[in-house]
């Protein structure tokens, strides 16, 4: 698939009504159920799960992955989120410090920005050189087939969203007590650098969009359609099946056979 077929996907800027709460709530619910499914299947058959998140700055990367992990055990769905290198990291072979993240058997992690940094954030804010993404480019399919032919089942989603609804979503932040901390300065200088945001994606699928980790792209627009799109995707792409358990029945308890001590418990003040 070329360039060409990949931007003109990608430029479909089609709108749908927002979705209700009530019918995003009922169906979520659903998925969720499927989730945890697929989480005692994945844990009981010994499975490698790799689930990579990238998009520009307010695309939905962290509601989504929360949307996915919020029913569901954190010892099995790890969710990795690096900050920038340290002196020492940026010493090491690139994709050093994101390899020692993968899955493990049993385990799914999900990474909220990944080792395609370099080909996105570093490469448009020049924190890296030309050089430095080529090589990137050149060597990420080979090691993506190396993860593949080990076991992992790797899943990369690229969430799509128009300057309008970005823009829109980056005041909420600046306006929103409750996430402003999401704001990062790094948010404010790439905000005029669309574009060439643009053709670092463009680039970035040319090279990396293989038949053995395909890069999976989902419109963000509603929030709450990309979610369920998404889980529903993903859940489609890593073959499980339930795993009946068995009934479980609380069994009688005996209350109230001690004596009561009289203690002064420091109870916090009831305000609501």
């Amino acid at each position: 698939m070329g360039n060409k077929k990949k931007t003109n996907v990608i430029a479909d800027t089609t709108v749908l009504p927002t979705m209700k709460a009530k019918a995003y709530e009922k169906e979520l619910r659903r998925l969720h159920v499927e989730l945890v499914k697929l989480q005692r299947w994945v844990v009981a058959k010994g499975l490698k799960v790799c689930i990579v998140f990238e998009g520009r700055d307010g695309a939905g990367k962290g509601g989504t992955i929360k949307a996915i992990t919020e029913r569901v055990s954190p010892r099995v769905f790890r969710v990795v989120a690096l900050p920038a290198p340290t002196e020492r990291e940026k010493s090491q072979l690139y994709l050093q410090r994101y390899i020692r993240h993968l899955p493990a058997a049993g385990e799914i992690v999900i990474f909220d920005r990944s080792w395609y940094n370099r080909a996105g954030v570093e490469r448009v804010m020049g924190f890296c050189t030309d050089e430095q993404v080529e090589k990137f480019l050149d060597g990420t399919p080979l090691v993506e087939r190396s993860m593949v032919e080990s076991g992992i089942i790797l899943l990369k989603y690229w969430l799509e969203v128009t300057p309008k609804e970005q823009e829109r979503r980056l005041r909420d932040r600046i306006d929103d007590g409750r996430k402003i901390w999401k704001l990062s300065p790094m948010d404010i200088k790439s905000f005029n650098l669309w574009d060439e945001y643009t053709q670092a994606r463009d680039a970035m699928f040319a090279a990396t969009d293989t038949a053995w980790a395909p890069w999976f792209v989902a419109r963000s627009e509603d929030k709450k359609r990309v979610r369920l799109n998404i889980i529903s995707h993903l859940l489609s792409h890593i073959p499980y099946k339930d795993i009946p358990m068995d009934p479980v029945k609380l069994p009688k308890r005996k209350i109230g056979k001690i004596k009561l001590v009289d203690y002064p418990f420091r109870f916090i003040p009831e305000l609501f």
